[in-house]
């Protein structure tokens, strides 16, 4: 464990690693990520396990079975993504034990192609945390518009939920909205609330890519100004509105009997434009109580050269205002970027999800048994 990792730890901020593959556990390299470098949680996304499963490393033999078996290419993924996320789950457990549950998780997300149908995404997190099996798993839904009454009704199941793409603070109050009204229907099932956690993953850098893009277009040297601030104003603004939510008499209601409080997670947090810091959406977005998902790059980034120097969030809310404003007045609009920002994102993932079907499905076929 490096110094600049601990201090992030002993801030309050969780370093969850974004990735998973089955080399990664099987060589041991994720416990010697928990061991050494301080990752107490694992996120998974279907872009990270295309990439994985693509890469063939550790799968052969699970797909031969599932080939032998004639299983279809959504049930051969399926048990494949669930058996890595048990696995995972399996090595954190110590830290989900120590940390009373809050930490040691490990997520799987619903398929992407249900994003928008809210009784399908309901069915298929149940089916999933059936699936793992696992205390410390989360279920990723995606705060669509669809997502926000199935987090309710899966919250309200007591399934634990990692809320993924949010981009907006708009969608990140309903989000947290939907948080409570599922404890809420938790209680009323009289469901015990300390078993049920959550984290709601604010997207970051892609809100820079999209808003300095549109900055070079204006051109202007207010503009050029301006690069590389949105994202991470977009994010405190965020805690901000985190912070009164789970101060307001709702909540407090709640917490009487054991709820846990919604993390906010930096999900995205791997810099995009070489010109800015590698380590920037750590540095400048450390605050108690939150969780930094980082690909294995930027937790080596921060490892090597983080600089960790307390709260980086809490003491910027006037600021982080002022430059989402002077963004606003040179024609970039706010809300067409994050519904931009919210649509694309579903798009990739299920781009990334059809890829994983055909290569799997190409997989099956190669190794099919021949008929005698």
């Amino acid at each position: 464990m490096t110094d600049a990792l601990k201090r992030l730890s002993d801030e309050g901020v969780a370093i969850w690693l974004d990735d998973l593959s089955r080399k990664r556990i099987t060589s041991g390299n994720l416990a010697e990520l928990i061991d050494q470098s301080h990752v107490v949680g694992v996120t998974t996304n279907p872009s990270i396990f295309q990439k994985a499963i693509s890469s063939g490393d550790g799968y052969e033999q699970q797909l031969t079975d599932l080939a032998a078996r004639k299983v279809t290419v959504d049930e051969a993924i399926r048990m494949i993504t669930t058996a890595d996320v048990r696995d995972a789950a399996d090595i954190l457990r110590p830290v989900y034990d120590s940390t009373d549950g809050q930490d040691g998780r490990v997520s799987i997300e619903v398929d992407p192609r249900l994003a928008h149908n809210t009784t399908a995404t309901i069915a298929e997190a149940k089916q999933l945390a059936w699936l793992v099996d696992r205390p410390n798993t989360l279920i990723k839904i995606p705060a669509t518009k669809a997502g926000l009454p199935a987090i309710t009704e899966v919250i309200g199941k007591g399934i634990s939920v990692n809320v993924t793409l949010i981009f907006s603070l708009e969608r990140y109050r309903e989000v947290m909205d939907a948080y409570l009204a599922g404890l809420e229907k938790a209680k009323a099932a009289g469901l015990d609330l300390s078993e049920i956690h959550s984290v709601a993953s604010f997207f970051v850098s892609r809100v820079d890519s999209e808003i300095d893009k549109r900055l070079d277009a204006v051109g202007s040297d207010e503009a050029k100004a301006l690069k590389g601030k949105a994202a991470l104003a977009n994010a405190r603004l965020a805690y901000e509105a985190y912070e009164e939510v789970f101060s307001s008499d709702r909540w407090n209601a709640l917490e009487r009997v054991g709820a846990n409080k919604q993390r906010p997670l930096w999900a995205s947090t791997g810099v995009k434009d070489p010109a800015y810091k590698d380590t920037l959406y750590v540095d400048d977005l450390v605050a108690p109580n939150t969780v930094n998902t980082m690909p294995e790059a930027t937790l080596e980034a921060t490892d090597d050269h983080g600089q960790i120097t307390g709260d980086t969030v809490r003491a910027t809310y006037d600021q982080s205002r002022a430059e989402l404003e002077a963004v606003a007045k040179l024609g970039i609009s706010y809300d067409d970027v994050v519904q931009l920002l919210e649509d694309e994102g579903v798009e990739k993932f299920e781009a990334s999800w059809n890829d994983l079907l055909k290569s799997t499905e190409a997989e099956l076929e190669r190794l099919a048994p021949t008929e005698a």
